[in-house]
């Protein structure tokens, strides 16, 4: 099957729907599919070897901005823009003063969702101009409905079948301020006709973004996420001290670090427990920076330690050196990756009652849940599994097991092929 996945690039960040797509098409390639990953906004960066196209990124971070705010930048030639276009520029310019924040972006996000109406009209044509000296594809792949305006005119001049993945998008939009939330909304649904089938990865994620975005059911199918297991695996904690509570994720309050720092404070003060100790990892963007300084003030002296960014190998380290993980975020998260890989080390969780972990709990018989946004139903939870070791191993097996036959990438490549083909029910 020959199929062109857009993937966006999130710039320096560790991103969960890159990682995702990129770990799907390098599946896909090794199962013989002729997969064709491009980059938009920026080259993309992963924490397995990197499948994408590196020689150009359409829709390209530095572009889009510059013709958003200045018109002359709408007109120039092919020659120039190539100057700011090559992968090197953007990734220099990435993060330098270019606000991300949903607040900021607005006006953006609606001219993009414009289309050729929109300020980045120059963009839409440079991608479609590319593919009509391509093999046309069977299928392509729009990594989330913000890049739903393209629906149409890749159809146009390729004639393929269309898929779109829900990966979330609310929380970016709901973070949106009017008239851009509005506009934005009202563009994404006025275009769900132009795609052919949507995925999300959980039931909770179809059923909420169906009713958000005003999708009709049966057109969106359920694919699991899939994580690629290799190097996951227990390393054996079993007379470890201190026992060691994991976080690992984006260090924003939407994920929810502040809520294990609470449930972590209650902990020191229960008596019964054996030493304990909190550490966290993941992508802080700069202004968060304060954000994770009120937490370490509030847990000073207390064994609290942040371990940064971490790459593959120190992120299996890390899941390898903890004895329970939670990842207690605060909105209904759609994916929960570090969960799955949590899990796939075989380390139990103790997770809050909303998004996909419910459904992956159930699936893996991994871990706890517990009322979302509540540090004591959190601590009560953790608490249990600290208490008895046995019944924490229990969790743990369960979940590496059921992570390893229900959540490979190989059996959700195996379904989003289904999808591909229109054969998936």
């Amino acid at each position: 099957m020959k199929i062109l996945s857009i993937t966006a690039g999130a710039a320096n960040m560790f991103c969960g729907s890159c990682l995702r797509d990129n770990a799907l098409a390098s599946e896909l390639i090794a199962q013989g599919h002729d997969v064709m990953l491009l980059p938009l906004y920026t080259p993309t960066r992963t924490d397995e070897a990197n499948v994408s196209r590196s020689t150009r990124v359409f829709f390209g971070g530095v572009s889009i901005y510059l013709e958003q705010m200045f018109g002359v930048f709408r007109h120039t030639p092919k020659f120039l823009d190539w100057l700011w276009d090559r992968p090197s520029v953007i990734r220099f310019f990435s993060g330098r003063g270019v606000q991300v924040a949903p607040a900021a972006l607005g006006a953006l996000t609606v001219s993009i969702l414009e289309g050729r109406n929109g300020r980045q009209k120059k963009e839409v044509d440079a991608l479609t101009d590319f593919l009509r000296n391509e093999p046309k594809p069977d299928v392509i792949a729009l990594p989330f409905t913000l890049l739903i305006s393209l629906a149409k005119p890749l159809k146009d001049v390729t004639g393929s079948r269309i898929v779109c993945t829900l990966q979330g998008e609310e929380l970016f939009l709901e973070g949106l301020i009017e008239p851009w939330r509005g506009r934005a909304l009202e563009l994404i649904r006025a275009q769900v006709k132009d795609v052919d089938q949507f995925i999300a990865v959980s039931d909770a994620s179809a059923a909420s973004m169906s009713r958000y975005l005003s999708i009709p059911r049966d057109k969106i199918s359920v694919v699991p996420l899939g994580i690629t297991l290799k190097d996951f695996a227990p390393a054996g904690r079993p007379n470890a001290s201190p026992r060691v509570i994991g976080f690992l994720g984006r260090i924003a309050p939407e994920k929810g670090l502040h809520v294990l720092a609470d449930a972590y404070r209650i902990l020191r003060t229960v008596s019964g427990l054996p030493p304990i100790r909190l550490e966290a990892a993941g992508w802080m963007a700069p202004e968060h920076r304060e954000y994770l300084n009120g937490i370490a003030a509030k847990l000073e002296g207390q064994d609290f330690a942040y371990r940064g960014e971490l790459d593959r190998e120190q992120k299996v380290r890390f899941l390898q050196g903890i004895d329970v993980f939670s990842l207690p975020c605060t909105y209904d998260e759609p994916k929960g990756l570090p969960v799955l890989e949590a899990l796939a080390c075989g380390v139990p969780v103790v997770q809050p009652k909303c998004g996909s972990f419910p459904e992956m709990l159930s699936a893996t018989g991994g871990g706890l849940l517990v009322e979302r946004d509540s540090p004591e139903a959190l601590a009560e939870g953790l608490a249990t599994l600290l208490r008895d070791p046995a019944q924490a191993a229990r969790l743990g097996q369960s979940g590496m097991s059921e992570v390893h036959r229900k959540f490979s990438i190989t059996a959700s490549a195996k379904r989003t092929l289904e999808v591909y083909r229109g054969s998936a029910s």
